[in-house]
């Protein structure tokens, strides 16, 4: 019987010890999220804001293609994480209620930089993947309509 303990054992501190090291990789996905997608407070929200912020968040090199920039308080973006603020959406969560976001498009041409954005302002609903109730994946975002 202490034969079989040693392994359960030993197999029960390895799991303990991974833990913390998957938690640590969420964080470092929000991280990158919140870098790659969240602007709380914009300074104008043209194509001269795409292209300082896209520079500033290191998406030039090359220049992405499409990418959208979340405008509210990062406790309401990880409510969509949870039922606060949020429902399932595929293998998504979508948020409950609209976003300020401005998307900013390449203009096309080159993909190095110089890069040239359009900016599209405007409140929608977003989709984003969730891992340990935080935010890793931008999907996509939704017009809202009048019903």
């Amino acid at each position: 019987m202490v034969i079989l303990l040693g392994p359960l054992l030993l197999v029960f501190m390895l799991g303990l010890g991974l833990a913390p090291l998957s938690l640590a990789k969420d964080e470092d996905r929000y991280t990158h999220f919140l870098t790659q997608h969240y602007d709380a407070k914009p300074k104008g929200r043209d194509g001269r804001y795409c292209e300082s912020i896209m520079k500033q968040r290191g998406l030039t090199r090359p220049c992405k293609e499409v990418n959208t920039f979340i405008h509210g308080t990062r406790n309401d973006i990880k409510a969509i994480c949870n039922d606060k603020n949020g429902e399932p959406y595929n293998n998504f969560r979508r948020s409950k209620s609209p976003f300020q976001i401005t998307t900013c498009k390449h203009k096309g041409g080159s993909n190095r930089p110089p890069c040239g954005y359009r900016a599209t302002a405007g409140f929608r609903t977003i989709a984003v993947a969730c891992e340990n109730g935080l935010p890793v994946h931008f999907d996509e975002s939704f017009i809202i309509t009048s019903q």
